[in-house]
């Protein structure tokens, strides 16, 4: 796997060097990833769907720009600028992009606790 930057040194970029849509489906880049977490940018192209899933890992999403629909455990939750979104690993999950989204994606350990 290809990643942006190096995990054992600083970095700085503005999204927008880095967020392109593809004509249709999901354009994703792994930013960075490390023995803890993986950031990913998700840049989807209006109307598209990911259907429902899960991870084995927590995740967090937090939206760039765009607007989209994630249906987290039955729940409709509204993705636009701003919105940060905790998901537990195995919690079942689906999107919808209603425009152009683009999210930044974090996959983080579950440690399990005794």
């Amino acid at each position: 796997m290809t990643t942006i930057a190096s995990s054992n040194a600083s970095f700085k970029t503005p999204w927008k060097a880095l967020i392109e849509y593809p004509s249709a489906g999901v354009l994703s880049k792994v930013i960075l990833q490390d023995k803890c977490c993986q950031y990913t940018l998700f840049c989807l192209a209006k109307s598209t769907e990911i259907s429902e899933h899960t991870s084995t890992r927590n995740a967090t999403v937090n939206v760039i720009e765009g607007r989209g629909i994630l249906t987290l455990e039955g729940e409709d939750i509204v993705l636009e600028p701003g919105v940060f979104v905790f998901m537990p690993a195995n919690a079942p999950h689906a999107l919808k992009a209603e425009e152009n989204l683009a999210f930044l994606l974090t996959l983080s350990e579950n440690p399990q606790v005794s």
